[in-house]
């Protein structure tokens, strides 16, 4: 099970770290990912992380205001964002997959096997 959180209403310039919290596997087990849908927008890829080797991809438009990173002690992922502005604003949802090769500038071509709920971010203007 994946759960998000953090997720808020948050002025453009400003910062937030939404999480995704893994139970019943391992974080470190799992190539995790970060999506996100705006209003009347296909879902699209943000950035992913892959434990084997910490790799990590962000989508160009977002490097240098986007980073992700694990918390092992929490079992969770974390994506930093920094500088946001309205155009971010979306539905945040992780993804898991036990095949590291998902985590890729490919990450949205794959099944990702296990998905969390979602949290709402808001960037006002």
């Amino acid at each position: 099970q994946l759960v998000e959180s953090g997720g808020v209403l948050v002025q453009a310039g400003g910062s937030l770290r939404v999480s995704c919290a893994a139970s019943g596997f391992t974080t470190d087990d799992y190539a995790i990912g970060w999506f996100r849908q705006a209003p009347g927008k296909e879902r699209e890829e943000v950035s992913c992380i892959n434990p084997s080797d910490s790799y990590t991809y962000v989508v160009d438009s977002l490097k240098g205001r986007f980073t992700i990173s694990s918390d092992n002690a929490k079992n969770a992922v974390l994506l930093q964002m920094n500088n946001l502005k309205p155009e971010d604003t979306a539905v945040y949802y992780c993804a898991a997959d036990p095949a590291y090769a998902v985590c890729s500038p490919a990450m949205a071509k794959y099944n990702w096997d296990y998905w969390g709920q979602g949290t709402q971010v808001t960037v006002s203007s």
